[in-house]
């Protein structure tokens, strides 16, 4: 009897188990609906096989959520925007729901259950692709939409590969890529938003789910556009509006953006894997002082500390930090030093015995600290989805600030540990609301990065330079990124433009790549074409690796030194332009770093591969880089007038131009009607420059607006109104530039205006407030003569443009300059 029992209970059990399996491989849709209830900007349904809401967040916002079960409790790491009260019409009859904002029109079909996106007027932008909609297979799933005739896709963040991401697909994993090849996927962050762009119509996607998620642009398949993930909800913001800035701004308003960097964090910044003693740390600064190379920081790898120990110095090394650090700072630059999450599990370490006692570490499911393997040998982890492990970390980091640091370098937090694979069953917070390793991965750096920037500004009462390898949607709130161990390679170098700008266009504002390249040995043309570029990217840092040759602009030779120079000075003129370039990130999320896309969406030739990796810098400059291998390169020219950045001669738009290349100049133009605010040399931003703008302003047809922005560069005091900005706006129509009346309580530090038209032919004068001002006509050079090194000895001077130029006080009031 009892053998029988047996017997009955094994055939249940394994019958249960056959129909688990297959249900964990069946494809299981929504199915129709079956109840709808409106409440104001939000419906909720339920179908045959899962649970959906769909939320208006705003008039071109509209948030979608499904399960298979009823669904959980809201959070998000990512998301910070609440919905704003919105004017809609929701109907429904028997077939479908239908709702109207004064932006985009929503239709669900009730059976089966499928979401399609219109404009007002009823054109297609976005829909479900029939049939298949969204499904489950087991955990994981997957909403697929209807691939639309010519539709293009780009962003996803750091993703490598061209611009335009049709026919290919992606996985988001955080993952540490040392030396990664320019299709590696993935690689280290995690940004899952798109823009889909077809029959000039464009539109973003952010699918807010943290597990591991896969992207499908028509890989392998000619009919639908998919994003899914491991497990999870499927949750995603749909966005709309015909600019494609103003999808980004909507994107940013949700995830947030980036607060105003510290001045100094736009210098030139000098790194290598690592610096050490202090004798040499100080031996690089003096360095690049004697040779009149402006720059503002120095980071310190992982060899300044003892062992690898994380919150440790080695005092053979580094015997005074805060000493090293006040002698920097005198010589004007900021120290900023790695951190790893990993803490060694060593008895009698400070920051383990503390963390231990304390209980902050991440942990396997039977309550046992996870123990993973990194620099320094066998580590535990913080687990910074809970307030405690966040808590203990900023009084951590605390004590660099204590020692003088500036700048925090996030690194090795996808997580990374030797062997690439934690296992799925350690444990983290979550806010109190446990989850696996599965859901946690892809957001601990952006918890880490958190934790950073609130320690370190909590110790700082200023502004906290950070830098961080991973991340997640959201990131920008605290940190800037860069592309990691890249390779000393010509197409490294222009892969790192194009994942700056996918990074860009997904949120991340301020970012940068390792110039020169991180592993290997670039040629000597290699580094100057990357220095060069480096002048015109948000994070100016040079960086290569152990075991390669220096790589300081001195290690290449005369020539190269020369040509470093001339871009880094040019880098610290361009600082008011640049720095009032974040500002305007800051307010509205667009980048410094554009590709060309962002204002030519329906133009073809932005996605073509030849031009894929023109950018612009700003709204003014155009940047085209090149091997350096190349002595012809072929230039798109997007619609307009573009001037030579060094000569003003003058290109016009909707054309492609074949140029001769050299080693000593950078493919850079201007927009016609360009505003370009520019300062004085100076050696470090702790420096003043003279007390007088150079306003740079370029003839066009088109009228054009600058928001120019100051303030003190390093306090929280522009938040309290302590900024100085004014807009500037010139109206070819009206022949006038216009100062308006500034903002803000902060005083300038140029007292004097020198404007400088160029293209403005042989105009004598103008007037300021109806004072008539003479124009002196004079030649000015972007860089310094770099003749001498002239291979056939013969004496080419710098480039010059013809300006004329006029002088005049600056001060609060309203300027009106006639032309």
């Amino acid at each position: 009897m009892y053998t029988k029992a047996l017997l009955r209970l094994s055939g249940w059990l394994l019958l249960l188990s056959s129909l688990y399996a297959q249900a964990q491989n069946q494809v299981k849709k929504i199915g129709k609906i079956n109840t709808v209830n409106i409440s104001g900007q939000q419906i909720k349904i339920s179908a045959e096989n899962a649970f959906a809401e769909i939320t208006v967040y705003s008039p071109s916002v509209i948030r979608v959520r499904m399960d298979k079960q009823p669904l959980a409790a809201d959070f998000s790491y990512a998301v910070i925007a609440k919905p704003i009260t919105t004017k809609l019409q929701t109907t429904q009859n028997n077939s479908e729901i239908n709702v109207t904002t004064d932006s985009l029109h929503l239709r669900i079909t009730k059976d089966p259950f499928s979401i399609h996106f219109l404009t007002p007027s009823g054109e297609v932008i976005n829909e479900d692709e029939a049939g298949l909609t969204t499904s489950w297979i087991g955990d994981e799933v997957t909403t697929y939409k209807k691939m639309q005739d010519g539709e293009r896709f780009i962003g996803l963040g750091e993703k490598t590969g061209n611009l335009d991401r049709k026919g290919e697909a992606y996985t988001n994993w955080n993952s540490d890529k040392f030396g990664y090849a320019t299709n590696t996927d993935p690689i280290y962050a995690t940004i899952p938003f798109y823009v889909g762009i077809h029959h000039h119509i464009n539109y973003g996607i952010f699918f807010d789910n943290t597990f591991q998620s896969d992207f499908n642009f028509g890989a392998s398949n000619n009919r639908f556009s998919s994003f899914g993930a491991r497990g999870g909800e499927m949750n995603y913001y749909f966005i709309y509006h015909p600019q494609m800035t103003d999808i980004i701004t909507a994107y940013t308003n949700l995830t947030g953006r980036m607060p105003m960097p510290p001045m100094w964090s736009l210098g030139y910044q000098q790194n290598r894997y690592s610096y050490y003693p202090d004798t040499e740390v100080m031996r690089i600064a003096q360095t690049l002082r004697e040779k009149k190379i402006p720059a503002d920081g120095i980071t310190l790898d992982i060899h300044y500390m003892d062992a690898y120990k994380l919150f440790t110095w080695n005092k053979d090394r580094f015997p005074n930090p805060k000493q090293l650090s006040n002698q920097l700072a005198d010589m004007g630059f900021k120290l900023t030093v790695i951190v790893d999450p990993g803490i060694k599990v060593e008895e009698g370490y400070a920051a383990y015995e503390s963390g231990k006692n304390e209980n902050i570490f991440i942990k396997y499911n039977d309550g046992q600290n996870y123990t993973g393997q990194v620099w320094p040998g066998w580590c535990h982890f913080p687990d910074f989805t809970s307030v405690k492990g966040r808590d203990w970390w900023k009084g951590q980091i605390k004590s660099y600030m204590r020692d003088g640091v500036r700048g925090i370098w996030n690194d090795m937090n996808e997580i990374a540990t030797w062997g690439q694979k934690m296992p799925d069953n350690v444990i983290f917070d979550y806010e109190g609301h446990p989850v696996t390793h599965q859901q946690a991965h892809n957001i601990y750096g952006l918890e880490m990065v958190r934790a950073s920037y609130e320690g370190a500004r909590e110790e700082l009462k200023k502004r906290p330079f950070l830098l961080t390898r991973a991340a997640y949607a959201g990131s920008q709130r605290y940190s800037a990124i860069w592309t990691g161990d890249n390779r000393a390679e010509e197409d490294h170098m222009l892969l790192g433009v194009r994942l700056m700008n996918s990074l860009g266009i997904s949120g991340m504002a301020f970012t940068g790549m390792d110039i020169g390249g991180f592993t290997g040995n670039p040629t000597v043309s290699l580094y100057a074409r990357w220095m060069q570029i480096g002048a015109f990217i948000p994070y100016f840092r040079n960086h290569t690796g152990v075991n390669t040759k220096s790589s300081e602009p001195w290690a290449y030779g005369e020539e190269v030194l020369e040509i470093s120079r001339n871009y880094i000075n040019l880098r610290y003129h361009l600082l008011p332009y640049l720095y009032s370039t974040m500002y305007e990130a800051t307010r509205t999320g667009v980048p410094v770093m554009r590709t060309l896309a962002l204002n030519n969406t329906f133009d073809p030739n932005v996605y073509d591969t030849r031009y894929q990796n023109q950018y612009g810098y700003g709204n003014a400059f155009m940047v085209a880089p090149f091997e350096s291998t190349k002595e012809f390169g072929q230039i798109y020219f997007p619609e307009g007038k573009w001037y030579n950045l060094y000569t003003d001669t003058i290109t016009a738009g909707k054309q492609d131009v074949i140029t001769p290349l050299n080693m000593k100049t950078l493919p850079v133009f201007v927009k016609e009607s360009s505003i370009i605010p520019m300062q004085s040399l100076i050696q470090n931003t702790s420096e003043k420059p003279v007390d007088t703008l150079f306003l740079h302003i370029y003839h066009g047809d088109k009228q054009n607006t600058f928001v120019y922005y100051e303030d003190d560069g390093e306090s929280f005091d522009n938040e309290k109104g302590s900024f100085y900005q004014r807009v500037i706006t010139y109206n070819p129509a009206d022949k006038k530039i216009i100062l308006e009346e500034t903002t803000g309580s902060y005083a300038s530090k140029f007292h004097y205006i020198k404007l400088l038209l160029h293209g403005f032919g042989e105009q004598k004068s103008i007037t300021v407030n109806g004072s008539p001002l003479s124009l002196q006509t004079n030649g000015y050079s972007f860089l310094s003569p770099i003749s001498r090194f002239d291979p056939q000895g013969s004496s080419i001077p710098a480039a010059r443009c013809m300006v004329q130029q006029a002088t005049f006080a600056n001060g609060n009031q309203l300027i009106n300059v006639g032309l």
